[in-house]
């Protein structure tokens, strides 16, 4: 048994003794983390991503989604993939890839719930390529999403304020286009979000919301001494 799902069971018994029922996990299901795909979990490439053979996994991406996994909060990918309207790649291409994705991280112990991607391009001016909301929407009606009590994490300004234009906890990750992104965010975000250096540190930030959460937050220190791996920082 790994340290991380040792703690993570101390955490369900706790929370069940504090709260005398299953209702708290009931509610936790309310909430959900929303994920960018390219610079957070897989590589970006300057030419993008259209075939599984360009598909890469950011070093320690499996394994903090192993992290996310065991939250049990429905985990969703968003990302934009104008490839498609543009000709570059074909939406059965970009499920193939996603199917292949999904099924390297479910190997790896980790747990993708849905995969929604936008296929327009800019000038078609939809309603879900980010930083429109439209794709986090559709998940919340699909998958019965309390919003605003949910996370967005990515590595654009675009994926920041989707995820503040419907009350997400938002986190930019400085893997893919983080560090050149970081001003375009600041000047357009509604409100503060927290910078991480990797999905590893946003993983271990949300882990740390939810054990706070749980009444459990004496073990984050534990989990601190053990196995933290980034700290992340808020920026006002």
């Amino acid at each position: 048994m790994t340290f991380l799902t040792w703690l993570y069971k101390k955490v369900l018994i706790h929370s069940y003794q504090n709260c005398g029922s299953a209702l708290f996990l009931l509610e936790r299901y309310m909430r959900a983390i929303f994920l960018d795909r390219d610079g957070v979990i897989c590589k970006n490439k300057s030419d993008h991503v259209k075939s599984w053979d360009e598909f890469e996994f950011l070093p320690g991406a499996k394994a903090s989604l192993n992290t996310l996994s065991m939250l049990g909060l429905p985990i969703v990918i968003v990302t934009n993939q104008a490839v498609v309207n543009r000709g570059m790649a074909s939406a059965e291409a970009i499920e193939d890839i996603h199917n292949r994705m999904v099924s390297e991280i479910t190997a790896a112990g980790g747990r993708i719930d849905r995969v929604l991607y936008c296929p327009h391009r800019p000038d078609e001016h939809c309603d879900c390529r980010k930083p429109e909301p439209g794709m986090l929407l559709q998940a919340a009606q699909e998958l019965d999403i309390d919003l605003k009590n949910s996370y967005m994490v990515g590595d654009a300004a675009t994926d920041i304020v989707a995820g503040q234009r419907v009350g997400c906890s938002t986190f930019m990750v400085l893997t893919g286009r983080g560090l050149q992104q970081l001003v375009h965010a600041f000047r357009t975000a509604r409100n503060t979000f927290t910078i991480t250096r990797n999905l590893t540190g946003a993983a271990n930030q949300i882990l740390k919301n939810e054990l706070q959460l749980t009444g459990a937050g004496e073990l984050w220190q534990l989990y601190s001494e053990n196995y933290h791996q980034s700290i992340p920082f808020t920026v006002k």
